[in-house]
């Protein structure tokens, strides 16, 4: 990066400092997220099939989440709302982003990296990035200039494919072609950072970002191997796809065991949106669970992902929650498990989830919200409260109703039956909306987006 402006400069500076007495008394933090996975795409999520033997063990030792949401039901703007805590078209990821495009997650932002550096954390990121469009250039941020100590990343899709991908670059150093699969690549960069660390006692940071089980899927023959009797080979490839990135979840949480952190480690997982295709062909066969919608979509199946959070001593094992929570309660969560105030110059969306690991409510502030510029015209944004959720229009012109603890599967609009309500939330919807879209940058105004058919929908490179 260029060198800091002085608003930039006077903005590190100002963030809030907590002195600790002991470091090592200070959790580590692990935020582990996959791509494309969907809400059905775990055994512990009732899939019939699909082997994840090591996220099935971790769900038992920690809190599964049934309506855990992602920010967005695309990738970049999902990602956004997990290093901020806000809402993408307040932070600027308003969209999936292009490569080379000029989107991007500002400078001006502050991400829980950060953060958690200010406090003497050390970071590390490894995978997809896609936090950008111009990767890997000085043009704009990069995961340095977002508080990471290192990383080994990605702009958008491991390429050619998950194996052996050429496109890594490490702390803004092309490595070239990488042998493995690209979530164990990942994993493996993660702990070998960790273990090469020169003060093993300093608290960490590390957010591990799949590509799997994004297009393009290839998955190692080993992972495979588990379905040598399902007759299709998309079936074979995107299912061992999940066991892949299930493996290298297994191989992460096995270092953080034998170098002696599972105690001390906060590790939350889950996906950026629903899964890809129309789920019948190809190597697309991401399950929704059930659910209405797919990727892209603002019906829960475009974002309803798995959720799984262990805190050792702190959550209960085996414990379910079906208290919705979303993608951006990860920062405030974490800024309150260390004691880091929020910053009080923005809006932050999400909210602390440590009541919840109490068995005590949350309290929001800001309403579960999303809008997406590629989900159907007439479907673009929504928003929950409670058990209610409207789905809008773009224009906001038109709207839907559901009662989410009645119908998950959003198979009836009760607008009509339930009239007050549905005035009181349209309302809501169209202030609320209104107000993101005026504090954010209004770079979504410069690109609208085309109509696209159905096959190049599933076939689109989007994150």
């Amino acid at each position: 990066m260029k060198p800091c402006c002085p608003f930039a400069v006077f903005l590190l500076l100002s963030l809030p400092t907590v002195v600790f007495a002991d470091k090592t008394s200070r959790p580590n933090f692990i935020v582990f997220l996959t791509d494309d996975q969907g809400w059905g795409d775990l055994g512990c999520y009732g899939h019939p099939i699909i082997k994840s033997p090591n996220l099935d063990k971790f769900a038992r030792e920690g809190m599964r989440f049934t309506q855990c949401y992602a920010g967005c039901s695309v990738c970049s703007p999902s990602r956004s709302a997990i290093l901020t805590g806000r809402t993408p078209y307040r932070n600027g990821v308003w969209r999936w982003i292009p490569g080379g495009s000029m989107y991007h997650l500002r400078a001006s932002e502050i991400t829980i990296a950060t953060l958690l550096k200010n406090q003497g954390y050390e970071t590390c990121h490894a995978g997809k990035w896609h936090l950008n469009g111009k990767f890997n250039s000085d043009e704009q941020p990069q995961p340095d200039d977002h508080g990471y100590d290192h990383w080994l990343a990605t702009q958008n899709n491991a390429a050619p494919n998950h194996m052996n991908p050429t496109n890594y670059v490490r702390n803004r150093k092309e490595v070239g072609r990488m042998e493995g699969p690209s979530a164990v690549i990942a994993v493996n960069e993660a702990v070998t950072w960790l273990k090469e660390r020169v003060d093993l006692e300093s608290p960490f940071f590390i957010t591990v970002w799949t590509h799997e089980p994004h297009l393009p899927i290839e998955s190692s023959p080993e992972y495979m191997k588990h379905y040598a009797d399902v007759e299709d080979e998309g079936i074979r490839q995107h299912h061992g796809n999940i066991t892949q990135l299930d493996d290298a979840f297994g191989k992460l949480m096995e270092a953080v065991d034998e170098m002696g952190y599972r105690d001390s480690t906060f590790v939350f997982y889950s996906s950026d949106n629903g899964p890809e295709g129309n789920g019948t062909s190809g190597r697309t066969r991401g399950s929704t669970g059930g659910l209405r919608g797919r990727k892209r979509a603002t019906h829960e199946g475009g974002i309803r992902v798995p959720g799984i959070v262990r805190w050792p001593g702190k959550i209960e094992p085996s414990s379910v929650s079906d208290t919705p929570i979303i993608g951006s309660d990860v920062f405030p969560t974490i800024c309150s498990v260390v004691g880091i105030p929020l910053p009080n110059d923005r809006t932050i969306d999400g909210t602390s989830l440590l009541p919840l690991f109490a068995g005590e409510p949350l309290q929001r502030e800001q309403p579960l919200y999303w809008r997406n510029h590629m989900a159907p015209t007439q479907f673009r944004v929504a928003m929950r409260v409670g058990d209610w959720k409207v789905v809008g229009s773009d224009d906001l012109t038109s709207f839907e109703l559901y009662n989410i603890q009645n119908d998950w599967q959003e198979t009836a609009n009760v607008a009509d039956d339930f009239p007050n309500k549905f005035i009181e939330l349209r309302d809501k919807l169209i202030k609320h909306d209104a107000a993101v879209l005026k504090e954010g940058p209004d770079w979504w105004k410069l690109d609208k987006p085309r109509r696209r058919s159905r096959k190049k929908a599933v076939e689109s490179p989007a994150g």
